[in-house]
């Protein structure tokens, strides 16, 4: 991780990362404890790591890091996503955009206003989707992110 991913990763613990990683900690809970919803808590589990440490990181698409698709990047995946939207991913999505619309109406949280909303489209979709570093990402991963 570069100094300045460290740092904005240290400003953005401060400034709301950390109360966002807590809320998917707590969306993961309530999946598990369901039982039948533990295959979305493992998502969640990885997203809440990628919501305390978002830069210097990517989500990307497992299918295509991997080059295999499994269960999670086909068709029950997509049925995956679409039970999540319904159930939590519109009121973490919802949380970050708040987050990021407040963050945006300053210069500085400008940075950590984009990385809301980064969160936010994972917060839609996040089955078949993985963490990386950014330097592992696919080249158009990459493409115009410097953190």
């Amino acid at each position: 991780m570069s100094p300045v991913a460290l740092l904005l990763n240290v400003l953005w613990m401060i400034f709301g990362g950390l109360e966002m990683a807590v809320g998917w900690l707590f969306a993961a809970l309530i999946m598990v404890i369901t039982i039948v919803g533990i295959p979305w808590a493992r998502a969640a589990f990885n997203i809440a790591s990628y919501a305390l440490l978002p830069f210097g990181r990517r989500a990307v698409s497992r299918a295509e890091y991997l080059g295999t698709e499994d269960v999670g990047t086909g068709p029950f995946g997509l049925l995956g996503n679409i039970v999540w939207l319904v159930l939590a991913g519109w009121w973490l999505a919802l949380g970050h955009l708040i987050a990021a619309t407040l963050l945006a109406l300053t210069i500085i949280g400008i940075p950590f206003a984009w990385a809301h909303l980064k969160l936010a489209g994972i917060a839609l979709w996040p089955i078949g989707k993985m963490i990386v570093d950014a330097d592992a990402a696919p080249p158009h991963y990459r493409q115009g992110q410097r953190f």
